[in-house]
């Protein structure tokens, strides 16, 4: 099998990437080691930046997201029993995010790919990238019990951390931090309590108040790492939810039937570099941050969009420049999302064994935020999206 790049993973950042260069005239393969099935219904992120937003409609892929996905011009800070609104059109001249499932986007992804695009290959697993520092490099997969290759110009590892792209970089260099905390989250069959998300800044912990749609709610609360999701009871929950909500007006708490849990550990990762010969890495394989920030996704996005651009100059006037320039342009944008993702779970988290004077610090952070439109901006202009290259 022969194609111009081939495209470890169909997750949204491998799928996205496949119609990007469909739509520049490039041909691509796309191997997924999962079935069509869980693909559509794993649950990850549900915050797309307003460059993310833009993206999809420009490659065709907005239509279904313009219709049912939720615009968000604000988020809400709560912290002693205090509520401000961020205002993101008033502080960065008009921008916004949408909140619709990653569900969703590869939904829409993967029926655009199937109907018009190149070969989706599901459940075939690529084993081994091969001669990435050579002309010709080739993915080694495995599809219904059979070893073959997929010989390319370019591959591509949108495979994830534990993919085997990350591994065929030789020599790289990685930073990493761990936290002490992670996420209980769940999805509710109840309508949201709040229009726009709520991250709660509690003694007791984190709160995040999100959805799904006008009628599922996505709720979460920060749990010691080594949690056991089914050692919350579905009323322990909601009263947790409860507290850490709590403000001095009549704002209350819907509850509803919980439909799923899990927890969500919490990391900080980089990769350096993001390319090495023929294989470029992007999205999970080359960097993960906290959820925090709404940046996983997000990231992942500016990686494929980033590449796309650097092939298709390529194409069209036979310089190398910008893929040349690929792992340093993506990086840029990447510590810029890690360092925002490190400071809203700082600003937000309390963490095991923090001194009462680490805890005025954050409500002083808290505070300035909520008092200067400059500091105020600064997080409206991060929150809604880093230029992307």
């Amino acid at each position: 099998m022969r194609t111009t790049v081939g495209i470890i993973g169909a997750g949204p950042a491998g799928l996205l990437l496949a119609r990007l260069l469909h739509n520049a005239g490039i041909d691509s393969v796309v191997l997924e080691s999962r079935d069509r099935a869980y693909v559509e219904r794993r649950q990850r992120a549900g915050i797309l930046e307003q460059g993310t937003v833009d993206v999809l409609r420009e490659a065709g892929a907005g239509e279904r997201m313009d219709r049912e996905g939720l615009r968000h011009d604000g988020i809400e800070l709560r912290f002693a029993r205090r509520r401000h609104r961020v205002d993101f059109p008033a502080l960065t001249g008009g921008r916004s995010v949408m909140v619709y499932a990653q569900t969703e986007v590869c939904k829409d992804l993967i029926a655009l790919q199937l109907k018009e695009g190149g070969p989706l290959l599901f459940e075939t697993e690529a084993l081994a990238v091969e001669g990435a520092d050579t002309q010709r490099p080739r993915v080694r997969f495995r599809r219904e019990g059979v070893e073959d290759v997929l010989e390319c110009d370019y591959v591509v590892g949108c495979d994830g951390y534990w993919g085997v792209a990350r591994s065929a970089v030789p020599n790289g260099r990685t930073f990493e931090r761990t936290y002490p905390f992670g996420w209980l989250g769940i999805l509710a069959d109840v309508a949201p309590s709040h229009d726009e998300l709520v991250y709660a800044r509690h003694d007791r912990g984190f709160a995040l108040l999100s959805m799904r749609s006008p009628s599922v709610s996505r709720l979460y609360l920060q749990v010691p790492a080594d949690t056991d999701a089914d050692s919350w009871s579905d009323e322990r929950i909601w009263d947790e939810l409860e507290r850490r909500f709590e403000t001095d007006d009549e704002w209350s708490l819907r509850r509803g039937p919980i439909t799923q849990k899990s927890v969500t550990p919490m990391r900080s990762y980089v990769h350096e570099p993001m390319r090495h010969g023929r294989l470029f890495l992007a999205g999970d394989a080359a960097h993960i941050v906290p959820p925090t920030g709404a940046k996983g996704l997000n990231l992942a996005v500016g990686d494929v969009v980033t590449f796309a651009r650097a092939l298709t100059h390529r194409t069209a006037t036979g310089s190398e420049d910008l893929l040349d320039a690929y792992s340093a342009t993506c990086l840029r944008r990447v510590w810029q999302a890690e360092r925002f993702s490190y400071d809203m779970t700082t600003l937000l988290h309390t963490a095991p064994g923090a001194t009462p004077f680490e805890d005025r610090l954050q409500l002083a952070r808290l505070d300035r935020i909520t008092s200067s439109r400059a500091a105020e901006t600064d997080l409206a202009e991060a929150y809604t999206g880093f230029p992307i290259g």
